[in-house]
């Protein structure tokens, strides 16, 4: 008895020591892995990190790496395996958006994208955040939302302080801050950390204190820098450190309390869904909501439509009611969207397969095992699978048997869009800021074309060429416009213009006398096919606002539909008019196909498929 009673007094002991000493831990963002120093920066901060022995562990806060490549995440994991104290990292948009491996390297290499534990009397939880390949605002995840769901829901002590990291700040940066926010309110969230600002603020999400820490880059300094965060007597310190010479500067603290958060959010801004009262000519016939995100579009099937997620499903739909119908599973997050001939459907996943499937049920037809991961969206054409992955390869592939027909070798970067067919031609761009013509045939090279810049992240990549007149037509994030010679790859014109600020969505008019594109101002435009220069003739009145969504324009049946990246659709008629608006979520849209009977089909990166139809 004496014994226990000995062991509960030290413990009670250890207890109140630990409650009075308080902790500290480092607090590292932004190391960009990839970029300028990064390497040398973030070698610097493990080292001056593992000469302190007060630190108990780290928080990395996102954006590991500049371009989300396996190089990177590889190098960036070597260096922090260096630390000799628990570490905890979550991703970020550059680990995410240009990701060659489809967001899965992250989880492969460092175990998790998400993290829960508990010290010192508190709950640390960290979740990833994108875009998730596809440019648009940030989002934490729809299968990162129902896990904090699920995580706050089972906290073994649900009245013990909080502390939540993410990547960016829990605003209106995010898509869809407002899910997350109302989630920790359920619990006793008493402060927020996050990156991706680069510099040192306090700040406040709608009563809960935050904290932005800055990049542990050194930019146009001699040394890069993190914070050491110090939980005690219910208040965080942040003090930012040289890791060279050690100083320390205190710039923050945060009084640590429960914040008895009332019920409901009726006093802060929620997204509004005001426009589909606005404009009546716009049905939802059915919705579909999907537990993870969805980063592709949907191919359609007689009755069925057949759609996938980021959980690797690959599933069908009924056209009429959106019921699901039949589902397969895939190793890795897919962010392909189907294509269909003669009952067989072809996704690509990212556990480096083509898949091809009986259309009707979801019986596996063929697969065909790739290098790396695919990220690419399928064309079928004429029994042929044209689809380019993340190996540095092009692949025709035999329809019915799975069969390779030919490969083109020498890809420059990742392949993310899904490719045009024309004149016998196969034409798709690269995230290595290349364009490419290829020999249907053989995949013999015809001609490439490189944009001549040095940063990757301008590549024309994501947009969907079109072709016309025998000419191809990009756009591409850096806001330039390029005709080329279909023949030749000759460029006939390109054009940067301040006043039409085009990045990645684009698309063809019905009659084929046009090239629509969506500015950075979000605005509609259609530049002629035929001139010798980027000639405007058709403009519309869009208002959408700031607009950086690359899903494609579709034309069809008279309208031409604009996506955008919060969740709206809008209708604009040939004379520039807009016939609707339709606000389906808060988040991008990933895709429109048009079905007939004035009906389209579109997907959304939080899990959304939904059936609109046009009252005319």
């Amino acid at each position: 008895m004496k014994k226990v009673l000995f062991v509960i007094v030290l413990t009670l002991s250890f207890c109140i020591t630990e409650a009075q000493d308080g902790f500290k831990f480092a607090h590292v963002s932004d190391t960009h892995i990839g970029s300028n120093n990064s390497e040398d920066d973030l070698r610097r901060t493990v080292q001056s990190i593992n000469n302190d022995s007060s630190i108990a562990f780290v928080i990395l806060s996102g954006d590991i790496t500049d371009f989300g490549s396996d190089s990177e995440f590889i190098i960036a994991k070597q260096i922090l395996d260096s630390l000799n104290k628990p570490w905890h990292i979550i991703p970020g948009n550059h680990d995410a958006n240009w990701s060659e491996s489809g967001t899965n390297s992250f989880k492969k290499i460092f175990g998790a994208e998400t993290f829960f534990f508990d010290f010192g009397g508190y709950y640390f939880i960290g979740s990833a955040c994108g875009p998730n390949m596809r440019m648009s605002p940030g989002q934490v995840p729809r299968e990162n939302v129902v896990w904090l769901d699920s995580t706050l829901k089972h906290l073994k002590n649900k009245k013990q302080p909080v502390i939540f990291v993410n990547h960016y700040p829990m605003d209106s940066s995010l898509n869809n801050w407002y899910d997350v926010i109302d989630l920790l309110k359920t619990r006793n969230t008493q402060l927020i950390i996050c990156g991706h600002g680069h510099a040192n603020h306090q700040l406040n999400f709608e009563g809960i204190p935050g904290i932005m820490g800055r990049s542990n880059l050194r930019a146009r300094k001699d040394v890069g820098g993190y914070n050491i965060v110090t939980i005690q007597n219910d208040t965080a310190t942040y003090t930012e450190r040289n890791p060279v010479t050690g100083e320390e500067n205190q710039w923050a603290q945060v009084a640590l309390y429960k914040h008895h958060f009332k019920a409901g959010s009726s006093t802060y801004y929620r997204p509004s869904y005001a426009v589909n009262s606005t404009y009546k000519n716009a049905q939802t016939v059915w919705e579909f909501t999907d537990n993870s995100d969805i980063g592709s579009g949907v191919a359609v099937s007689g009755n069925l439509v057949i759609a996938s997620n980021s959980k690797g499903f690959i599933y069908a739909l009924n056209k009429t009611n959106g019921k699901k119908a039949w589902s397969y599973k895939t190793n890795g997050k897919i962010y392909s969207t189907p294509a269909i001939e003669n009952n067989l459907v072809v996704v690509a996943s990212t556990d480096n397969n083509i898949y091809c499937l009986d259309v009707n049920n979801g019986k596996p037809h063929w697969k065909l095992e790739t290098n790396k991961p695919v990220v690419a969206s399928p064309l079928i054409k004429n029994g042929i699978v044209y689809i380019g992955a993340a190996d540095g390869k092009f692949r025709a592939i035999d329809l019915q048997t799975g069969k390779l027909k030919w490969s083109y070798d020498s890809v420059k970067g990742f392949v993310v869009d899904k490719p045009l067919f024309y004149n016998n031609k196969i034409y798709f761009g690269t995230w290595g800021t290349e364009f490419y013509a290829l020999n249907a045939e053989d995949g013999t090279l015809v001609w490439k074309w490189n944009n001549g810049s040095a940063n990757r992240m301008y590549s024309p990549a994501a947009c969907y060429p079109v072709a016309a007149n025998n000419r191809v037509f990009i756009v591409a994030p850096d806001r330039y416009a390029t005709c080329f010679d279909a023949q030749t790859g000759n460029v006939i014109w390109r054009k940067q213009d301040p006043l039409y600020r085009v990045r990645e969505s684009m698309g063809l008019s019905e009659d084929s006398s046009l090239v629509y594109a969506k500015t950075m101002e979000g605005e509609l435009i259609g530049f002629s096919t035929k001139a010798d220069s980027m000639q405007i003739d058709f403009k519309s009145n869009t208002n959408l606002g700031y607009e950086i969504a690359p899903t494609a324009i579709v034309a069809d049946n008279g309208l031409i539909y604009v996506p955008s990246d919060d969740g709206t659709v809008v209708a604009v008629n040939k004379d520039g008019s807009v016939l609707w608006k339709n606000k389906i979520s808060n988040a991008l849209i990933t895709n429109i196909t048009a079905v007939l009977g004035d009906r389209i089909i579109v997907t959304t990166m939080d899990g959304k498929v939904v059936c609109l139809q046009t009252l005319r």
